[in-house]
């Protein structure tokens, strides 16, 4: 069965061009705010587009996706709130990728039978759960896949040829590289790096590599779509929003616009690449 992520990627390998995967927080810094920023993704360059699902113990996220997390759970952000947005999305867009991102524990609670009905109706296509490894496939990673949903794995610079296989086994949709060890928007990826470790996971899976962690501006977006089939960015979005709010954290009239705006700029940086590891 293929998915809408697998349509945007085989789209983009014809085009010849890397993917720009961006990741924000559902409900920051409120419920209609945050689904105005989504609905004008889209236009402003975004292939892929990554929700958080807001968890009160994120602990693979550095302070700028927790802070986002807290802002929305304060602000009343719920899972069927988040399963509301991307409804609210799908209305008006019926291509776009869209991947929940998080914890285990919020689809737990939830029920993972009826969680996986809703986001499939609701209008999701992909799942990354940072906290479920490979050896607890049947908890959810293979019900999502009998959903229709893709299940999008994370590798490592500590992720080596003996656990790959292991990691990719069960991976649909695409694959996520962390390319730095530790929290998210800690540092900034090398790209030579990155190039070689793209390589290395290619020669275990024909699933596309998107890279992320530490992609903060468009000459980063760039030096990585030279080598990978994304670019995911989200922390430096997260900051963007961030600095639009007033002194209560509330949206103002530029919180759109700071998110779109650096949306625009990376998707110049990803586009401004000729590929030619696009396969």
């Amino acid at each position: 069965m293929t998915t809408r992520i697998d349509r945007r990627f085989a789209t983009l390998k014809e085009e010849g061009r890397a993917a720009l995967v961006t990741f924000l927080m559902a409900g920051d810094p409120d419920a209609d705010t945050a689904l105005a920023i989504v609905k004008a993704l889209p236009d402003a360059g975004a292939d892929v587009i990554e929700l958080g699902m807001p968890f009160t113990d994120p602990m693979a996220d550095g302070p700028a996706i927790q802070a986002a997390g807290l802002r929305a759970l304060k602000a009343g952000q719920t899972m069927a709130k988040t399963l509301a947005m991307v409804r609210g999305f799908r209305a008006g867009d019926d291509a776009t990728p869209i991947v929940l991102m998080g914890y285990y524990n919020p689809i737990y609670i939830y029920g993972v039978d009826r969680f996986l009905a809703d986001a499939k109706a609701a209008g999701v296509d992909g799942l990354i759960v940072v906290d479920l490894p490979p050896e607890e496939d049947t908890e959810l990673c293979l019900p999502a896949l009998k959903a229709g949903l893709n299940f999008i794995r994370l590798a490592t610079p500590t992720t080596d040829d003996r656990r790959l296989p292991t990691v990719l086994a069960n991976t649909s949709g695409f694959v996520y590289y962390v390319s730095i060890t530790g929290i998210t928007g800690a540092a900034t990826p090398d790209a030579g790096r990155v190039g070689d470790a793209v390589a290395r996971i290619k020669r275990h899976t024909a699933l596309p590599v998107a890279v992320g962690f530490g992609v903060k501006t468009a000459a980063h977006a760039r030096s990585i779509a030279a080598g990978a089939d994304g670019a995911v960015v989200g922390s430096a979005l997260v900051d963007a929003l961030r600095s639009s709010l007033d002194a209560d954290g509330k949206a103002t009239s530029k919180t759109v616009k700071a998110v779109t705006s650096l949306v625009r700029e990376l998707a110049e940086g990803v586009r401004g690449v000729a590929r030619q590891t696009a396969g």
